[in-house]
């Protein structure tokens, strides 16, 4: 007994004079909740913004089977093992393939998590296209005034989109002291963006840092002059048929969208999401999002990653796996939340659940040895799942009888 009151006394002084506050918030809503990070369900824990549907909903057109698809055996105990709460597959336009786990089902809402880091991407582009944005090549500081000092002036908007900012943010799930986490469960945004510093050169090195997509949050809210989910709906919740509002989690009531993380939505109206990514930003014949900012979002740059090799896994805010026969490009979620587009295929997947596999490492003993990583430059930084889950839309697609 008095060992826990001399932990619980350390850990009180610890949080007051290091000024951690947020911790008392994460830590109710992660360890005494017997979790060890935050959930998909986390949408009443804080205050959201409300982003409402348009007036006619798309319809996901569902293929007519005699025959209903199978997932095999194998692909069903691996999804399964990882908690997967909904598997959704398209193919040429039609919805293929349709499953829920547990008590969720098609008007859950459950958390994106950095699956929004895409949405934040689409909607600059927009916003460069209505010339709200001179050009991703601008400094931040032209929108963001705080950012002018002599060390960061020289980050722009496209650093940022390519994770390449060269701020000293620290990206992780696992730390309850990383920026992540004291975003996640703190209460202000802007300060604590404000106090990033800059550590090396910008545009160099590719660093997947949340901080970046909130700076971008930020960029788009100044521009417009709307908060970032009324950006959202007017731009895209309202145009392309959504069945269901969507809200987004703010740093405190009246505060800032939570732009790297926290978009709810249901799982089909994230399908109608990646059907606007498939299709190249159309919908319904509207060109939504500019078909030059889409080829720059899954393009190819001259980045180096942080093992030194040639960047081809992430783009503008666009994960993008070229070790198929044909590229995917994808948004991912820290629980293992994708969507995965392969558009040479018109194919389509859907996946949310509450648990994902790791990266693809470099093993220590295979560091140096060059014919390994040549062999496995593609999978390197890529989240094992995402292999899994190509395989498994492909294997219920060819399962189609004409």
């Amino acid at each position: 007994m008095i060992v826990f009151l001399i932990i619980f006394v350390l850990i009180n002084a610890f949080i007051i004079l290091s000024g951690r506050l947020y911790l008392y918030k994460g830590i109710a809503n992660t360890y005494l909740k017997g979790r060890s990070g935050p959930s998909i369900y986390d949408l009443d824990v804080f205050h959201s913004s409300h982003i409402k549907k348009g007036g006619q909903v798309s319809d996901l057109k569902k293929r007519d089977q005699s025959e209903p698809l199978k997932i095999p055996a194998n692909y069903r105990s691996y999804i399964e093992e990882l908690d997967t709460k909904a598997i959704l597959v398209m193919k040429n336009n039609e919805l293929i393939y349709e499953e829920y786990w547990g008590e969720h089902d098609e008007n859950s809402y459950s958390n994106s998590f950095s699956m929004s880091k895409t949405i934040v991407s689409l909607l600059i582009g927009i916003a460069v296209d209505e010339g709200k944005i001179g050009s991703l090549d601008d400094n931040v500081y032209t929108y963001l005034a705080e950012y002018q000092d002599h060390a960061r002036k020289i980050i722009t908007i496209r650093h940022l989109l390519q994770m390449a900012s060269g701020l000293n943010w620290i990206e992780s799930s696992a730390n309850p002291l990383s920026d992540n986490a004291e975003s996640y469960y703190g209460t202000n945004l802007r300060g604590h963006l404000g106090r990033q510093k800059r550590i090396s050169e910008p545009g160099e090195i590719f660093h997947y840092q949340s901080g970046n997509s909130q700076m971008l949050g930020m960029i788009i809210e100044k521009v417009t002059g709307m908060t970032l989910s009324a950006y959202t709906e007017l731009k895209i919740w309202s145009k392309i048929g959504m069945q269901g509002d969507a809200y987004w989690s703010l740093d405190k009531k009246y505060g800032i969208e939570k732009a790297f993380c926290c978009l709810y939505a249901n799982a089909r109206d994230y399908a109608r999401l990646g059907q606007l990514i498939l299709n190249k930003g159309v919908h319904d014949g509207e060109q939504i999002v500019p078909r030059w900012y889409y080829e720059e979002m899954v393009a190819e740059n001259s980045l180096s990653t942080m093992e030194g090799l040639p960047n081809s896994r992430y783009g503008l805010h666009m994960w993008s796996y070229r070790g198929g026969e044909y590229p995917a490009y994808y948004c991912r979620g820290i629980r293992g939340q994708y969507l995965i587009c392969i558009p040479e295929e018109n194919l389509l997947i859907v996946r949310l659940g509450t648990k994902r596999k790791p990266d693809f490492e470099i093993p220590e003993n295979r560091k140096n040895a060059p014919i390994f990583v040549e062999q496995n430059k593609h999978r390197i930084g890529h989240c094992l799942g995402i292999f899994e889950y190509i395989a498994l839309g492909k294997n219920l697609a060819s399962q189609i009888k004409d």
